[in-house]
């Protein structure tokens, strides 16, 4: 539809002429427990100004339906002015009231107000998601981030539900009939469309609250609840939630100087959710993964905590004040990002949350910034299609990692102190790039132009490489680092790095004996400071990770790594190096093999979670698509001979060995793994200390299905045994692994030619049909991939459409023949929905890496 993809222009001239006074929004969810009604009652009236009486506009509307369209008294005729995504106005007045009474659609896609019936209970349970655009689906609206106003929600919903919005309830619910009742809300604070919200359903809530008493005498007091689904209610663990809760709010006041500013803290887990949260001031929303139905690692605490906080950070960077259009996203997400970390750190238990940050969040930032779709952290959003990819690791762990460089470049205090003024300045306002710049030059005393151009308006990430020089003595003459980027962004920035010196102690531990801290410009940066040091046998450019770059080696370096990576002691540096050997697999620099002779020697050694867990995922990466396919079989039995050994040397009943049991299940290939498989489910095999639990059960199912050992009745009887909404998941997800020609045709079908499926079983059904080792089966769909996904993207919601894009581009088909493919398409294709353009353009160069990896892997 033409008018659903709202550019920058449009709203941009819209916001000259309009400033809105209000909404009110009455939903009726009744319907909501009747399976076959599709639609709800949805009447929104808005209260907005123009500065050009008589001029033209519209309002924006996703519904099926619109029986009244009603401005400033005169009824406008529905079918003239309603093309299905728009409302035409005409002949606006100064002082403007609008009413319009539409039928919306409940949704199956986690877009607009979400619908999920509970296998368990039977149950409905509804939220509202919205970011970018979607708040359009549940009521008419002005979709865009700086028309900002206060909105007044009343909801009428069956009366044993529980229905929550943004603020709080302005009175006692309503009778509306004997089975139904209705909420009335108080209005909220001037905020942005995209981040309302709506909870409704028969949720588990558990209550507390957080007082906080302000040097002034000020006393703050604010409600708190955490939800889920009644099912899921033996599994939540509401304390510790509340705890990070608790911790982070009181960190951002203390940090911040400016109080929590929308009343309320609900926090929603909820089904089917398309994202990790959602920062809706007063009502964040998360995905109920993050309640825990089996045994977990403590790196999973660590994310939810850090998710906790990131959204906590959003009340201020984004909701408070919110960027003017999407081209300054960062200004809210890489803000939360940062500040996630930084709280989780310095407040709560999870001290080594910036090695998670160093290891993997950044990994998703080197990765999108080597892509040919790369942007600046300050991007060019021309329409809400870019808006929703771009929501990505630039934005995101790439503008957190600038502003860490930030923090080192001008301190935390002057950092701290800017952000204070902005929002004391700003608040329920909008704002862009130059607003920041303007308060950190007033706390900094630095012209901020420079390192705005380096960092946030130009794109690709910067190589550093240390260049030692040593005397006879075996003492440093000279120690430079060497900075290099990609000919295709050959900017080459200013860095604030640490340069550590490493050597082996007596008991074996290589350890840091030497530090320097020092400014890198243009292509070589002498270290004075480390000249006349002993030999080291590591150098470590960016020890501590200041800055935000891809790590090189010097020779002597990389032998002493290839012998004594586990050696290093310090936790951060062992993450750093992971991760620059990582980047190397990836740039074709180091043999796959050799980066999983890596970890094959050294993973077992690993004390961090998370950084385990990672080259967990990233070895399975590199065996499946950067190896040699000739060597990919005796690689497969390496590692999964490996990751049993390991998992038999955990200590039982650890983290550690929960994460090489979910490892040694994913990279099982022998008869014999799969049989151990097969005796540990049916309780015939046994490793100490290892607890089966039903998550990880389906864990061990699924590789025997896809190998072809299990059929659908296992998998039927392992669904009688958990006939939850995750087991469901679980179960759809297995049977679409199954090893043949017909299953594959079914799952195709059924995600490519049916709308019929919800996202989470559409992400199930993919996840299950793309599995490696089955490129033959696989092969006949790569020809009709690029037959089917024009008309995807042009009939399915953008969440759906980028779901299938991705998840069915034939990613292990890594082949010439298959990148000409997509090539072909592209090439063939230069009129295609730029945002579909993206998507193929970004999988076909993954396929080009994989190529020239696999041909360095010998």
């Amino acid at each position: 539809m033409p008018g659903e993809n709202l550019s920058r222009d449009e709203a941009r001239e819209r916001a000259r002429i309009l400033a809105v006074d209000g909404y009110e929004v009455a939903l009726d969810l009744r319907s909501a427990t009747r399976p076959d009604e599709d639609t709800f009652r949805s009447v929104t009236t808005i209260r907005f100004r123009s500065a050009r009486p008589g001029a033209a506009t519209f309002v924006d509307l996703l519904a099926p339906a619109v029986d009244s369209v009603v401005l400033n008294g005169r009824a406008l005729d529905p079918a003239a002015v309603f093309d299905g995504t728009r409302i035409a106005l005409d002949d606006l007045a100064a002082e403007n009231v609008l009413t319009v009474d539409a039928r919306c659609a409940y949704s199956r896609t986690g877009e607009g107000l979400h619908r999920f019936a509970d296998p368990e209970d039977g149950e409905t349970y509804l939220y509202t998601q919205y970011e970018p655009a979607d708040a359009r689906r549940v009521f008419a609206t002005f979709e865009q981030p700086d028309l900002k106003a206060p909105f007044t929600f009343s909801v009428t919903a069956p009366a044993h539900w529980t229905v929550l919005s943004n603020e709080a309830q302005a009175g006692p619910a309503r009778d509306a009939d004997p089975s139904s009742s209705t909420w009335d809300f108080a209005p909220t604070k001037p905020i942005s469309t995209y981040i309302t919200a709506i909870v409704a359903g028969p949720y588990h809530v558990v209550r507390d609250h957080y007082a906080r008493t302000f040097d002034d005498g000020t006393v703050l007091d604010v409600p708190l609840g955490a939800l889920c689904r009644a099912s899921l209610a033996p599994h939540f663990d509401a304390d510790d939630i509340f705890t990070v809760t608790k911790q982070g709010l009181d960190f951002f006041h203390d940090t911040f100087d400016y109080p929590y500013p929308f009343g309320k803290y609900d926090q929603a887990f909820v089904p089917e959710y398309n994202i990790g949260a959602m920062e809706n001031p007063g009502l964040v929303t998360f995905r109920e993964e993050f309640v825990f139905r089996g045994k977990v690692t403590q790196a999973a605490y660590e994310g939810r905590a850090n998710v906790i906080l990131h959204e906590m950070a959003h009340m201020w960077f984004g909701d408070l004040v919110t960027m003017q259009w999407w081209d300054d996203l960062w200004l809210k997400e890489s803000f939360a990002d940062f500040m996630g970390a930084y709280s989780q750190v310095e407040a709560t238990r999870f001290t080594d949350g910036w090695i998670t940050f160093a290891n993997r969040r950044k990994a998703w930032a080197y990765r999108a910034d080597q892509l040919p779709s790369t942007h600046p952290v300050t991007a060019d959003i021309q329409d809400l299609q870019d808006a929703k990819l771009n929501f990505d690791g630039i934005t995101y762990a790439k503008g957190a990692s600038v502003l860490k460089q930030l923090v080192a470049y001008v301190g935390a205090d002057a950092f701290l102190e800017a952000a204070r003024r902005y929002f004391k300045r700003h608040a329920y306002g909008n704002t862009t790039l130059a607003d920041l710049l303007a308060v950190l030059e007033e706390t900094s005393g630095r012209d901020m132009a420079q390192w705005s151009r380096a960092w946030l308006q130009t794109a690709g990430v910067n190589s550093l490489t240390p260049e030692a020089v040593y005397d006879g003595e075996d003492r440093i003459t000279e120690l430079a680092v060497l900075q290099s980027a990609a000919e295709s962004h050959p900017e080459l920035r200013p860095h604030r790095v640490a340069v550590g010196l490493y050597r082996r102690a007596a008991g074996g531990a290589l350890e840091r004996y030497a530090r320097a801290e020092t400014d890198v410009t243009g292509s070589r940066t002498v270290v004075a400071e480390l000249a006349g040091a002993e030999r080291p046998d590591l150098i470590l450019v960016n020890d501590e990770d200041l800055t935000y770059c891809k790590i090189r080696f010097d020779p002597d370096s990389l032998d002493t790594l290839r012998k004594h990576l586990a050696d290093l002691s310090d936790p951060m540096a062992r993450a750093l190096v992971w991760s620059a050997v990582w980047n190397m697999t990836r740039d074709a620099l180091m043999p796959a093999r050799d980066y999983l002779g890596l970890v094959l020697r050294f993973a077992g050694r690993e004390s961090d979670i998370g950084v385990l867990q990672s080259l967990h995922q990233q070895a399975r990466t590199a065996l499946h698509q950067y190896a040699s396919p000739q060597w990919r079989a005796e690689g497969a039995r390496a590692l999964s001979d490996g990751a049993l050994t390991e998992l038999r040397r955990a200590e039982p009943g650890s983290g550690h060995q929960l994460a090489w049991a979910r490892f040694f299940a994913a990279v099982a290939s022998s008869a014999a793994d799969l049989q151990l498989l097969s005796g540990l489910l049916e309780g015939s095999a046994k490793i100490d200390g290892l607890e089966i639990d039903q998550e990880l059960r389906w864990s061990f199912l699924e590789p025997l299905a896809a190998a072809g050992e299990v059929d659908e009745a296992v998998v039927a009887a392992e669904l009688a045994r958990d006939d939850t909404a995750s087991g469901r998941r679980h179960q759809v997800r297995c049977l679409a692994a199954r090893p043949s020609a017909e299953v594959k045709a079914q799952v195709w079908a059924s995600v490519v030619e049916s709308d019929a499926l919800s996202n989470a079983l559409v992400e199930a059904s993919i996840a299950g049909f793309d599995q490696p080792g089955q490129e033959e089966l696989l092969a006949p769909y790569a020809d009709r991939y690029f037959d089917v996904i024009e008309r995807i993207w042009s009939q399915r919601s953008i969440e759906i459409g980028m779901a299938i894009v991705r998840g069915l581009f034939p990613r292990y088909r890594i082949t010439q023949e298959t990148v000409d493919a997509a090539g072909g398409w592209l090439d063939a294709h230069q009129d295609a929905a730029p945002a579909l353009r993206r998507l193929v353009l970004e999988a076909r160069d993954d396929l080009s890496r994989a190529l020239r990896a696999q041909a360095v892997d010998h």
